[in-house]
């Protein structure tokens, strides 16, 4: 069987202290092997601490225009992001009907992603992807913004989310991540050539997790990214979020011994982002060689 790689990302690093200690334990005990750090969530410092003890875990910026907590900048500064209060609108709904009705400054989105993606970066540890909470840079305004800041800082890659799901969202988010996959791959960036998680957010039990890894390998695309939250069930700092997402039965999925047993016998090998290789002719991305860079992918 072809070997192929697959990189289970954590989203939302930053978000609870509960959260980062979710997001470590399923890296060291399961099956994860990067993450997405939330520049303006309420326990960054305590994110950024764990990262830098934990170096094999790999870091990525999760850009916000959307959620409950406060952007960056003042209200001043973005004011075609945020309402009268400076804050964010809590929907990637909001960020579309702005988007439709030409409400959106791509000067505002660079100045407040462009302060978050800094943020990140300083935490001193190398940043090798990119992508958005609630998926927002599917959106043009947005997207745009979101691959010039990873070819200006030299983030090689940026997350492409793709929807199985059937009706209006499903084809919504499919007919934007095309074009969006075209605005990564034109100036050379890199993404995943399959993808999972959009659809099972805040729900990729155990049941969930093993469906979208057979639906991976079914369709047999050389490198994949699944997209999980990981948190404690018990994390009271999480009852502020109405999303209904059961962080506990992510996190017990994604260490389940069962789960990496899965994702071998699917033809999978763990890896990252920063083992992403662009030499498909179709353009989309593979693992490197195992002489690529001097040496076998990490």
């Amino acid at each position: 069987m072809t070997r192929r790689t697959l990189v289970v990302t954590a989203d939302d690093l930053g978000l609870t202290a509960g959260v980062n200690r979710a997001v470590r334990r399923a890296h060291l005990d399961g099956v994860v092997t990067a993450t997405s750090l939330l520049a303006v969530g309420r326990a960054f410092d305590d994110a950024a601490d764990m990262l830098r003890a934990t170096p094999t875990l790999e870091l990525g910026a999760h850009l916000a225009v959307v959620g409950e907590d406060p952007p960056l900048l003042g209200a001043r500064e973005i004011p075609s992001l945020v309402d009268r209060r400076g804050r964010f609108p809590l929907s990637y709904r909001t960020v579309v009907a702005r988007g439709l009705a030409g409400r959106i400054d791509a000067d505002d989105v660079r100045r407040e992603l462009g302060a978050q993606l800094e943020r990140v970066l300083g935490v001193g540890v190398p940043v090798t992807h990119v992508d958005t909470h609630q998926h927002t840079h599917l959106w043009p305004a947005v997207g745009t913004v979101v691959t010039e800041l990873a070819l200006a800082r030299g983030i090689r890659a940026v997350r492409l989310p793709r929807s199985r799901a059937r009706g209006v969202v499903g084809l919504g988010v499919n007919a934007l991540s095309v074009l969006t996959a075209r605005r990564i791959r034109r100036p050379g960036l890199l993404t995943t050539a399959d993808y999972a998680g959009l659809d099972e957010a805040g729900g990729l039990d155990a049941e969930r997790l093993a469906r979208a890894l057979d639906a991976l390998a079914a369709r047999g695309a050389a490198t994949a990214e699944l997209n999980a939250h990981p948190g404690e069930a018990d994390d009271p700092e999480l009852t502020r979020f109405a999303w209904g997402y059961r962080w506990g039965d992510e996190l017990a999925a994604l260490v389940d011994p069962r789960t990496r047993a899965l994702v071998e016998a699917a033809g999978y090998e763990l890896g990252g982002f920063a083992t992403l290789h662009d030499d498909a002719p179709d353009g989309s991305s593979r693992p490197p060689r195992p002489d690529a860079a001097g040496g076998p992918p990490r």
